[in-house]
């Protein structure tokens, strides 16, 4: 089977390499960017201004390669890769919860970015508090890494 996935736009940020960018969304508040969503996708951004805040998948375009056990920057010990949120996975999807502050025709202003410029978007999804929140959370080997930050 053969999957390919065309991008319906480009996120741009004030981040031109990897180096540099916040982990998470969490440590990107009040940095801002714009989504820039092709022409002949617009009319799918009806109804979407009215939710604060909107789930981007995207394309981890300068991830190379990928290793089944990666050491993440919070830890100093190996964990599978499923068990991490690096970049380099066997399919370079990110996702990232950013702030929607304004969509004029077809960009969107954001903030949060934690994404580096010239990102290929594939899809945009409204974020909802009451579809994502799955009750009490288990954060397995973050507990500690997260709990003393």
């Amino acid at each position: 089977m053969n999957i390919m996935y065309k991008p319906i736009g480009t996120i741009h940020s004030p981040f031109s390499k990897a180096e540099g960018v916040p982990i998470q969304p969490t440590r990107a508040e009040g940095i801002r960017g714009t989504v820039e969503l092709l022409k002949e996708y617009v009319s799918g951004l009806k109804d979407l201004d009215g939710f604060s805040n909107i789930i981007l998948l995207y394309h981890f375009h300068l991830s190379k390669g990928y290793s089944m056990d990666v050491i993440p920057f919070l830890d100093d010990k190996a964990h599978g890769v499923f068990a991490t949120r690096t970049p380099k996975r066997p399919n370079p999807i990110g996702l990232s919860v950013v702030k929607l502050i304004q969509i004029e025709n077809n960009i969107l202003h954001i903030e949060n970015v934690d994404i580096v410029d010239q990102t290929p978007l594939l899809d945009i999804k409204p974020y909802v508090r009451e579809f994502e929140n799955p009750g009490e959370l288990k954060i397995g080997w973050l507990t500690d890494k997260i709990e003393a930050r």
